[in-house]
């Protein structure tokens, strides 16, 4: 566990899942063990989505890659690269076509192992600021490398209507839970505040859109992504996909507390 510290915030870090911000005291990530999902964030990549219904096949430039739900990135381990007291940061790196153990096979996939037809290296950044809190991902590969990239973080909720805002929307608790599996669309959209307790503000660069998410009312996550994978049929999920124009890439959130 690595703890970072700035200002009144605390930033509690395991093995690259940021499991824990609190800031004067008070915790905005969920917590594992408590109702609800059982991580407190991860990342989705090189797809976004469900694969079960296309047999867990992804068709590629390059060839049909073995995937399954919102990629195989979140199999793998990460690295520590650097740290200081106000930043960490992990890389994890793929060799194309080595398999990656699906902790989901048996019990909820067929495939026991997952595969992408490319490289690519992919760096966590997690920092501290006077401002908040940064969280950075660099994208390292050949030009031309498809991919689709979504973060996936769950907040704690400690009242009873929480809001999330967008621009002119304004989303219920339940309107998100009504929406299910799915994840409730937040289409061309870089900037969310979660009004609970407090008012959580978390902006991005790069990713262009939002999906909300939660089976309870004491979380709820707000996840940006590149794209949103229920626009098309599991079987066309390629259609999605971004690619590297240049070798790098990099794709920022930062989270700001109100009140």
């Amino acid at each position: 566990m690595i703890s970072l510290k700035l200002e009144g915030q605390l930033v509690k870090v395991d093995a690259g899942e940021l499991t824990g911000y609190q800031v004067d005291g008070h915790e905005y990530m969920h917590q594992k063990g408590s109702p609800g999902w059982g991580s407190s964030d991860t990342e989705m990549f090189p797809i976004i989505g469900p694969t079960a219904e296309a047999g867990f096949q992804v068709q590629t430039p390059r060839d049909v890659a073995i995937q399954d739900q919102h990629g195989h990135l979140r199999e793998m381990n990460y690295e520590l690269v650097t740290q200081t007291d106000v930043m960490v940061e992990y890389k994890k790196s793929y060799v194309a076509r080595t398999p990656v153990k699906n902790s989901k096979y048996p019990t909820k996939s067929d495939k026991q192992f997952l595969y992408w037809t490319y490289d690519f290296e992919f760096r966590k950044k997690i920092q501290l600021t006077a401002q908040g809190l940064k969280i950075s991902f660099t994208i390292t590969g050949e030009r031309d490398t498809p991919y689709m990239i979504g973060y996936h973080p769950a907040f704690r909720l400690t009242t009873k209507n929480p809001i999330v805002i967008a621009g002119k929307k304004t989303i219920s608790l339940n309107e998100i839970l009504a929406v299910g599996s799915r994840a409730y669309q937040l289409s061309d959209c870089d900037l969310v505040v979660l009004k609970d307790k407090n008012e959580l503000q978390i902006k991005t660069e790069g990713f262009g859109s939002f999906m909300l998410w939660t089976e309870v009312g004491n979380m709820v996550c707000i996840e940006p992504i590149t794209f949103y994978p229920y626009e098309v049929k599991p079987q066309n999920l390629h259609e999605g996909f971004q690619y590297l124009r240049e070798n790098e890439k990099v794709f920022t959130i930062s989270i700001s507390v109100n009140g």
